[in-house]
């Protein structure tokens, strides 16, 4: 699910139904949390900074401007026509409000605001409460939350201000002479309106608050007789920093401050005495914070660094620890494997990325020290990156460190690199002068200085079945060059325009080089001659930058891909470039097969393929986003000197780009990097129908019936009819291991690829090693001269079974090395046994 723009605030219902979802122009999105279904959208007038749902999973608050609306929680099981139904709207706030906090028992509800007060009122009318308004405070007020007694009652309040004061408020009984108190009848009208609200809401099944219960047992109804004064005032002192973001746990009574700098503190409550404090790094933003419901873990968020941490305070170690890219992902690479992706980063570090959980568990963090231009995997545990900083060099992924640093001998800034085949020799492009270093990678000795372009070399492609370098230029050409003939090219392939991007066909044959005109052309690299070309302008089109004078229609600048990769049959070409699409294209027929638009976030620049006419001035488009973030800013640095009309502040929004393209070595999945981050497209999916020779005689049940009486070929042809991912499983893993030649001869051509492609999926996860392994087996040994006849067609699904093996083996392979003294002492002891026994035998004979 994605919203229209970044996202602002979100809130999780009580019992992990409901998502309410709030972007920074106030769209809403409410999402059955367990189905991953968008019931509604919904707009609200004014912007919202926070929401939260009540303990009793009712009432949702938000904050509405300088109000406080409470809606009813719609019903989660079924789309409604209008599921948000207002409740009441609360003022009284001089200023925009910033948090919410409701009671134990979802009566009473406390707002903060930036007129540093701190206000709450009672959901429903309560005879005698007046809103309570609590001030002291000389800079708005960051969190605001309840404090109970032993009972459970409210007993008292504390607020925490942005220069770091803690105010503690106490709920005394008042006592005054009593007064005349006037019976009011109760309001009948309020309760039919209630009831009637909730039938069309289709409320009959939410919680309700009893109202005609005990008034003890309401904290609204107590609040009615107190009086709150002003208790104590403590100070968080942190060398100017400001406080952030708050977060409190009732159940333990601990409280979690985050600071502008960087540092955040948990303190016990109401001592405020610090338990602990601890830095996530000099000069990082904490935005937002929350301990769990034991108090045990703390997750932090920071936005400037894109960081998640979670924090376990007690034995002070990281559950969690994530963090993107500083300032945007610039280049990547798959592994051989297609297992781990490799992003390299305007801050000029390399990350290693799990392609399928989706986590970064390795940073290079001192690797080079100017932004990273290209990354290539010379095996399955090297890694190479080149950078602006005039250096290329050697990761190692076993022990995580960088063992080789390759250099030239005048400084020069590189643009792109490439490794041959056999991973010995390293290549790198430069900006200026335009030359192509080669090094060897185990002796790290530079071998060659190949010249020739009059323009910087952009990109560099290796052919896989042989020692030949294809080289972009931006003088229009793409020079091939045999690495062992020295530094003469032995082709130049003239071009009409600048070439931006190259890659060459797996069998080596073929390459596919883009222009900056949006033309993509197709070579024989054997005879250098032009094969075909496929005009891409109109593909990879759209997209109306904030700057542009000129409609997406109208603008050529942006209609040309800088990015192109083969697929592993290389019958298609994945294409990317400034533009919001990415294109697959057929390459026998030159067609269009798919386009891909990477985001749909309205904050970034480039999204929209038409302004608003209302947002056109004389002096071009206006920024409607401009004012879409917080009005907070912290550690902001200004012009010095500057006038106060001007204060040096600019704010410019994210472009959308695709830099690089590339498919996994699977065939299963592609990726690409754009201002947004990452993107992986996989074409694996818990459930595929395929409707192709389907009868109605075959169906799940069917499948089940011909497992319990023991026809196991049968049910597999039919699973795979059905395609259905855990049906499959369930009949694999039921066929007797002795069976599974038998039924392996059974299947048929048509159905070999699609077995293929589960049993890689179903091994990446399972623990039957040699179950599997024997299936796998009995695939190649039956059906292996169909499947080298007709590779290309096989090549995706026996990349993914070899994918799936190969981590086994590498996890067996780790296990067998660790127990590998273990193993040899129980042979010597078990030979010495041996031994033993037939000296006895001897010795009785």
């Amino acid at each position: 699910m994605e919203a229209r723009s970044n996202i602002k605030c979100m809130a999780l219902s009580p019992n992990d139904t409901l998502l309410l979802v709030v972007d920074v122009k106030s769209y809403a999105m409410i999402i059955n949390f367990v189905r991953g279904v968008v019931l509604h959208r919904f707009k609200f007038k004014r912007k919202v900074r926070h929401a939260s749902f009540s303990p009793c999973g009712q009432f949702i608050a938000v904050t509405h401007g300088k109000h406080v609306q409470v809606w009813f929680a719609p019903n989660h099981l079924r789309k409604e026509f209008s599921p948000l139904v207002l409740h009441r709207t609360y003022t009284g706030q001089a200023s925009d409000v910033t948090r919410l906090e409701w009671s134990s028992d979802s009566s009473v509800i406390m707002a903060c605001s930036r007129d540093c007060t701190a206000r709450f009122w009672t959901i429903h009318t309560t005879r005698g409460f007046i809103p309570v308004t609590l001030s002291g405070h000389k800079t708005q007020i960051i969190g605001a939350y309840f404090g109970y007694d032993e009972k459970d009652h409210i007993n008292s309040a504390f607020t925490i201000s942005e220069d770091g004061a803690l105010v503690t408020w106490n709920a005394e009984i008042e006592r005054t002479e009593p007064t005349e108190e006037i019976d009011l009848a109760p309001n009948e009208f309020e309760a039919q309106v209630d009831d009637a609200v909730d039938f069309f809401i289709g409320g009959a099944n939410r919680i309700r608050i009893d109202t005609s219960a005990e008034d003890d047992k309401i904290q609204a109804h107590r609040l009615v007789e107190r009086q709150w004064t002003y208790g104590a005032r403590h100070y968080f002192n942190q060398q100017g920093a400001t406080v952030v973001i708050t977060s409190y746990n009732q159940a333990s009574q601990l409280l979690a401050i985050g600071f502008s700098s960087g540092v955040f503190g948990i303190y016990e409550m109401p001592s405020v005495s610090n338990i602990h404090t601890l830095s996530v790094g000099s000069g990082q933003l904490i935005s937002s914070c929350t301990l769990n419901n034991t108090g045990e873990w703390l997750a932090l968020g920071c936005s400037t660094s894109q960081q998640l941490l979670v924090w376990e305070w007690r034995s002070e170690t990281y559950i969690l620890k994530q963090r993107g890219h500083a300032y945007g992902m610039r280049c990547m690479a798959y592994s051989p494997d297609g297992v781990v992706v490799c992003t390299g980063g305007e801050d000029g570090k390399i990350k290693l990325w799990n392609a399928t959980s989706g986590f970064c568990y390795v940073t290079f963090q001192q690797s080079h020290q100017a932004p990273v231009t290209a990354v290539c995997f010379a095996n399955s545990s090297v890694v190479l990156s080149a950078s602006l900083d005039g250096t290329v060099r050697a990761h190692d992924l076993h022990r995580y460190r960088t063992f080789k640093t390759l250099t030239t001998p005048t400084p020069v800034q590189f643009l792109s690199l490439a490794v041959d085949p056999s991973g010995e020799i390293v290549t790198a492009g430069s900006m200026d002068p335009f030359h192509i270093y080669s090094w060897n990678l185990q002796t790290g000795k530079l071998l060659d200085v190949m010249t020739g372009h009059s323009g910087p070399v952009c990109n560099l492609s290796y052919q896989q079945s042989g020692g030949t370098l294809a080289s972009a230029s931006w003088d229009g050409t793409v020079k091939l060059w045999d690495l062992y003939k020295g530094n003469i090219p032995t082709e130049s392939l003239q071009h009409s325009s600048d070439v931006v991007c190259v890659a060459c066909r797996p069998d080596g044959k073929e390459l596919c080089s883009g222009m900056i005109n949006g033309v993509l052309s197709f070579w024989d690299v054997e005879n250098a001659k032009l094969k075909y070309e496929i005009d891409g302008r109109r593909d990879i089109t759209g997209g109306r930058k904030m700057n542009d004078f000129m409609t997406a229609n109208n603008n050529a600048a942006s209609r040309y891909f800088t990015s192109v990769c083969y697929s592993a049959d290389g019958s298609c070409i994945l294409a990317g470039g400034n533009s919001k699409y990415v294109c697959i294209y057929e390459v026998s027929q030159q067609m269009l097969l798919k386009k891909f638009q990477v985001t749909f976030n309205l904050s970034l620049d480039g999204v929209l393929d038409q302004l608003h006419s209302k947002n056109m001035t004389d002096f071009g488009p206006m920024d409607d986003h401009a004012d879409s973030g917080d009005e907070t800013n912290y550690n902001k640095i200004y012009i010095p000197g500057a006038k106060r009309g001007d204060d040096g502040s600019r704010t410019s929004k994210v472009e959308v780009l695709t830099m690089q393209v590339s498919f996994s070595s699977t065939g299963r999945e592609w990726a690409t990097v754009s201002g947004e981050g990452l993107h992986v497209y996989s074409l694996d999916e818990d459930m595929i129908f395929d409707p192709i020779s389907l009868t109605e005689s075959i169906t799940p049940d069917a499948v089940l019936q011909k497992l319990e009486t023991g026809k196991y070929s049968l049910a597999l042809q039919m699973a795979l009819h059905l395609n259905e991912f855990k049906l499959v499983k369930r009949v694999l893993e039921s066929t007797p291991y002795a069976s599974i030649p038998h039924v392996v001869r059974i299947i048929g051509p048509e159905q070999l690829e699609s077995l293929l492609q589960f049993m890689g999926k179903i091994m990446d996860g399972s623990p039957h090693i040699e179950f599997y392994l024997e299936w796998c087996l009995s695939l190649l040994q039956t059906h292996g001269f169909h499947m080298d006849k007709h590779r290309g067609s096989f090549m995706r699904a026996f990349r993914s079974v070899h994918k799936s093996v190969q981590t086994k083996h590498d996890e067996l392979k780790t296990i067998c090395n660790e127990n590998r003294y273990n193993l040899d002492f129980i042979e010597d002891q078990t030979g010495l046994v041996m031994m033993h026994k037939s000296n006895d035998m001897m010795s009785d004979e």
